[in-house]
């Protein structure tokens, strides 16, 4: 169409359009909405897949009696890979070109498809031989896909997260030195003699190469390893120059990553309980790691974080503090009154418990201002701003210097880009009036 303008007439109206932004503005929606959905067909796919993949591992492994012998293990195994999953399911749908997204769901969807192939091979070579076809092939697939997930989070992601993307070009040479070792890593394994055993059972690889050793037994392969660990390190490093650089919206993101890492080592906590609820403990760290970093790339809630590290070092602190002043009244006591091997007293007991609830509330506020003055210095500083402008404030009575002290204040505590104070004038019949 020729014309820029047309114009739309009738009984009761008479409007100008113009035509090529219109349609222009139409046709873009068009195509960002068919975009969108084909990520999300994308997204919900690979989440049916990781799901049947479960179900079939389930049914496979009471079968072959595998899932008996350790519950416990096998959830916390799809527990894990299910968050990291569902949360690169999430980016992949709202931010395609995000690499992360892609990063996790493949960590999500190697280890689950390799266990199910496991399973898989287990019953069609062991349970009922012949009953299934593809027995080796699934033996076979089973043996490699722990590798390249392994890699892409260790290793891949610290040197992308949270943009997708590298923090420099400097850094290309350290992601191809990554993508060549863990391919000639996934190779090694793919093309060994003989296959992981089933069941006991050692299977011939179809493909196998005579000479290729299993990387995790040759010196190649633990060359390789060494390869990854030192890329792996560098990838770490990438994110403190990250966190070292980064302002805003950046730095939240990089919080949240930190926050999740810095409670990873509570996963060993889940060895000295007992069962599941030590699976549990263990499980609860690895799960918020992928957690966090999908609301850090989403941007949902990002600057909720310095409040959760906040109550976590508060509330971390007094626990321990609290356990120490407990555990300390219950030993003294119980070896003064008790003995050494006897049971402490029960009067101890509800001394120390006492003891400890009534340094609950002094404890807490003592350690929330020692944590604000380390960790929160600005809002150390607007409460001492404020609580001595509310001292000076009872003897002023000039409105003037009230009024630039007022302002002062407020720049120094919220920091706004401008501030004004407006003071409603006073009406001839107020009997605050002055003639």
């Amino acid at each position: 169409m020729s014309a820029d303008l047309v114009t739309i007439s009738g009984r009761s109206c008479c409007r100008t359009l113009p035509i090529s932004r219109s349609v222009g503005s139409y046709s873009g929606k068009v195509r960002g909405y068919t975009v969108r959905k084909r990520w999300t067909w994308v997204a919900w796919s690979m989440l049916a897949v990781f799901v049947v993949s479960i179900v079939f591992t389930i049914i496979l492994s009471v079968t072959n009696d595998t899932l008996q012998q350790d519950p416990t293990g096998f959830v916390v195994l799809y527990l894990g890979f299910g968050a990291f999953l569902v949360v690169g399911a999430l980016v992949v749908a709202h931010r395609p070109s995000n690499a992360i997204g892609w990063i996790f769901s493949a960590v999500g969807l190697l280890p689950s498809t390799g266990a199910l192939a496991a399973e898989y091979a287990n019953y069609a070579l062991v349970t009922r031989p012949g009953s299934l076809p593809g027995g080796i092939l699934a033996a076979w697939y089973a043996s490699w896909p722990w590798y390249p997930a392994l890699a892409l989070a260790l290793v891949f992601a610290p040197l992308l997260f949270p943009t997708g993307r590298l923090l420099s070009p400097r850094w290309r040479p350290a992601a191809w030195l990554a993508v060549a070792a863990t391919t000639m890593y996934t190779v090694l394994a793919a093309l060994q003699p003989d296959l992981d055993p089933v069941a006991d059972r050692v299977i011939a690889n179809p493909i196998g190469v005579a000479g290729v050793e299993n990387p995790e037994e040759s010196a190649v392969g633990a060359a390789l390893l060494s390869l990854l660990i030192l890329v792996g390190m560098g990838g770490f490093a990438s994110l403190v120059i990250r966190f070292r650089r980064s302002r805003g919206e950046e730095r939240q993101q990089l919080k949240w990553f930190t926050y999740a890492g810095a409670l990873l080592p509570l996963a060993v906590l889940g060895d000295f309980l007992p069962g599941l609820v030590g699976s549990l403990v263990f499980a609860v760290p690895i799960v918020f790691l992928p957690v966090a970093a999908g609301i850090a790339v989403l941007r949902y809630r990002l600057y909720d974080i310095d409040r959760l590290i906040n109550r976590t070092l508060v509330y971390g602190l007094l626990t321990a503090l609290l356990a120490g002043v407990y555990a300390g009244i219950v030993l003294t006591l119980g070896q003064l009154f008790g003995g050494v091997t006897s049971d402490p007293p029960s009067w101890a007991v509800a001394g120390a418990t006492l003891a400890v609830a009534a340094l609950f509330q002094p404890a807490r506020g003592r350690i929330q201002a020692v944590v604000d003055r380390r960790f929160n210095r600005r809002k150390f500083d607007a409460a001492r701003t404020v609580e001595a402008f509310s001292v000076r404030l009872r003897d002023e009575v000039d409105l003037d210097a009230l009024t630039a002290e007022l302002l002062v204040v407020v720049d120094q505590t919220i920091q706004p880009t401008t501030a004004s104070l407006w003071l409603r004038p006073s009406t001839p019949d107020s009997p605050h009036t002055t003639p």
